[in-house]
């Protein structure tokens, strides 16, 4: 067989094609958080370390209500390939509803967040700087739930590109309101930091409302009434979302935990070395938002081989889309070491004297951030492809133990106890994304494998309680 005809090259192809757009929705997003965090840098080290801690806290909340409502994807890409409707329009609709649920709470403690951060002996310049900011950016808490809820609709139908070009506008919009809110500008006040989080609530209800109207106006989604019959309960798929979304919340706020933990034992060394964290874990952000893009379309590409009866589809998918990760991830990595004081001279001034120490210990961070993006980038692969197959409770067991039994108490150890400061908590993430990377790839193995993925990919669906 020629090799460009070959199953699995096919499939690579087939990755790459619904993958592209989703990164570029997913580097389009993440621009934003670069943009903030290069604009903030000019305001000096307080204010980047304000916006590390807050941005830190804010991204840890909706990472873990967003784990929840992206179990919308996986409900929507399975009925998909089965050729169903009905349950696609039941899913999404719950999952606007519960983002309203996961909003609440959120919101009441991010509000409330300050004394926290205080008692476990953060910086009180950042503190207060982080709460400013917190306080005008939780406006935004809601609408970047029920994006995620549409978004997860678009792309489960394997549609894409309409979230790429909505997000793209969205940097455009977050830098000029960046400009306007955080320096002042058409007689409006400067809000320094917190102009940031005003910016940010406008940009994420213009995302939520751009996709909300595509969704009603453009083919082929005007087809599903996703918002016709919104108001009548619908507790079956209501509960059928929280049973597959609360692990991947746990696993989302497991791993985002990581890093938050990691933030806030940086923030006990001051704030030299936490807006040198922020810096680096930027950059590192920056590039996750490939692999993870790549990730989302391996889940829909696995999910909608189970839902058409094709496992051997779906371990394909499964397999290409942690190969693609990893090969862009190595490539990414070569960058940071052999250019970092390039990368580092975008968020700072490096040749003022007082950002000497930021800049010095940011590039060493960049280092050690290239060897564990490597492992990054395969686990949260392996990750989307364990979803496509709606196995969502063994992946959250395997991220408590990897990224906080093991990667956490290293990093502590190294960072804390042996003094290492910032580079041991660093390494404590290699640790702990490497023995992720290789036990999620070693379930995904084992369960697209399974009969019982065969089984419920060619059962007849129950028409009132969606498969788990």
């Amino acid at each position: 067989m020629p090799l460009h005809r070959h199953p699995f090259i096919d499939e690579v192809r087939q990755t790459l094609r619904l993958a592209g757009p989703v990164v570029a929705a997913q580097l389009a997003q993440i621009s934003m958080g670069f943009v903030d965090t290069v604009m903030v840098g000019r305001l000096g080290e307080e204010a980047l370390a304000g916006v590390a801690l807050g941005n830190t806290v804010f991204f840890f909340a909706l990472i873990v209500c967003l784990g929840v409502i992206q179990a919308v994807g996986p409900m929507v890409s399975q009925a998909h390939g089965a050729g169903e409707r009905e349950p696609i329009e039941r899913s999404v609709r719950q999952g606007l509803w519960l983002g309203v649920v996961l909003t609440v709470p959120a919101v009441l403690i991010l509000w409330n967040i300050a004394p926290v951060l205080r008692a476990v002996g953060q910086p009180a310049s950042a503190v207060a700087a982080a709460q400013g900011y917190l306080h005008a950016i939780v406006g935004g808490f809601l609408p970047a739930l029920w994006f995620m809820a549409l978004r997860s609709f678009v792309e489960g139908l394997a549609r894409p590109l309409p979230v790429t070009v909505i997000t793209c506008l969205g940097v455009g919009l977050n830098v000029g309101a960046n400009y306007v809110l955080m320096f002042g500008a058409g007689g409006l006040p400067a809000l320094g930091l917190e102009g940031t989080g005003w910016a940010s609530t406008i940009v994420l209800w213009f995302l939520f409302a751009m996709l909300a109207l595509l969704v009603v106006r453009m083919r082929p989604f005007a087809r599903y009434r996703i918002f016709r019959g919104l108001g009548t309960p619908d507790l079956a798929y209501f509960r059928a979302l929280v049973r597959i979304g609360w692990p991947i919340g746990v696993s989302s706020g497991i791993e985002a935990g990581l890093f938050m933990l990691t933030a806030l034992m940086v923030g006990v060394l001051g704030t030299t070395a936490l807006a040198a964290h922020q810096i680096a874990l930027q950059c590192a952000a920056f590039t996750f938002m490939v692999p993870l893009g790549v990730g989302i379309a391996g889940s829909v590409r696995v999910g909608q081989a189970v839902g058409r009866g094709r496992p051997d589809d779906a371990r394909r998918a499964g397999y290409a889309s942690m190969l693609l990760a990893g090969l862009f991830m190595t490539g990414a990595a070569v960058v940071f070491v052999a250019v970092p004081e390039s990368i580092v001279r975008l968020y700072l001034d490096v040749g003022a004297p007082e950002n000497a120490d930021v800049a010095a210990l940011a590039v060493t961070l960049l280092g050690i951030a290239a060897l564990f993006q490597v492992f990054d980038g395969i686990q949260v692969a392996a990750m989307g492809a364990l979803r496509g197959l709606k196995d969502t409770r063994g992946p959250m067991l395997i991220a408590f133990v990897t990224y906080w039994g093991i990667g956490l108490s290293t990093g502590y150890t190294l960072g804390i106890i042996w003094q290492w400061g910032a580079e041991g908590l660093w390494w404590g993430l290699v640790v702990g994304l490497a023995t992720a990377a290789l036990l999620l790839s070693i379930r995904f193995r084992r369960r697209v494998g399974q009969p019982a993925v065969e089984a419920r990919a060619t059962a007849p669906p129950d028409a009132s309680v969606p498969p788990a």
